[in-house]
């Protein structure tokens, strides 16, 4: 980074300082000839690392204090299907990532049937933090993640959307928005197609619903052939 570079961030966060002292948590990220001259872009590895970093050190909300480790993502950064689930469970606190108990094995099997391995795709979840008893996020902690997952949604630059179950759901489309009413709709989140559909853990508990999944899934895939 030149001189000029590091001058004007240092700048930015003498302003960013600045807001925080008036009480404003968060702006939006700068784009442009701006985001270039502070380091915003980069590689895609690069601004994830420095995404990693801003998870690790959040405490917009307390479920810091509980986590084992904060449950960042997991796949290819160049994938062109994203799944976004709803929050870290035990076996995701314990690991560090995302997906990865009965549920994450589901979900790995669905990703097989779609033809796709997971490593094809980028899974992540609108909590980056375990709730406690993996109790149903509240909405100041969805809100206090939702940046990140922005910010994830803008590195990966995905073709389409797949959000599994209701929280996820309603975090993207809106809070008064029916799993059970748009699951398998196209929808679109800020330029980008969204298929909502029933989370594997919901599929483990509700097996005749599977069918129903893998019609959106096919929806799915029919969106990535085209």
């Amino acid at each position: 980074m030149s001189d000029e570079r590091r001058s004007l961030a240092r700048a930015l966060r003498h302003h960013l300082e600045g807001l925080s002292a008036f009480g404003v948590s968060e702006v939006p990220l700068p784009s442009g000839e701006i985001a270039e001259a502070v380091g915003v872009t980069g590689s895609k590895e690069e601004r994830l690392v420095r995404l990693t970093e801003e998870v690790e050190r959040c405490r917009r909300c307390p479920l810091y204090r509980a986590r084992t480790h904060a449950v960042i993502g997991d796949g290819t950064l160049h994938a062109r299907l994203m799944f976004i689930g709803e929050a870290p469970g035990r076996e995701e606190d314990l690991q560090g990532l995302p997906f990865v108990g009965a549920a994450g094995a589901l979900l790995t099997k669905m990703i097989e049937a779609m033809g796709m391995r997971r490593g094809d795709v980028y899974i992540c979840n609108v909590l980056k933090d375990r709730p406690p008893g993996n109790r149903t996020p509240l909405p100041e902690e969805m809100e206090a993640c939702l940046p990140f997952l922005r910010e994830q949604m803008g590195i990966v630059q995905p073709k389409v959307i797949c959000t599994l179950g209701a929280v996820a759901t309603k975090a993207l489309l809106g809070p008064h928005v029916s799993i059970t009413k748009v699951r398998g709709e196209v929808r679109e989140y800020e330029g980008t197609p969204l298929i909502p559909t029933f989370h594997p853990a919901y599929l483990l508990r509700n097996p005749a619903a599977k069918r129903f999944a893998w019609a959106d899934l096919k929806t799915v895939k029919k969106l990535l052939e085209e």
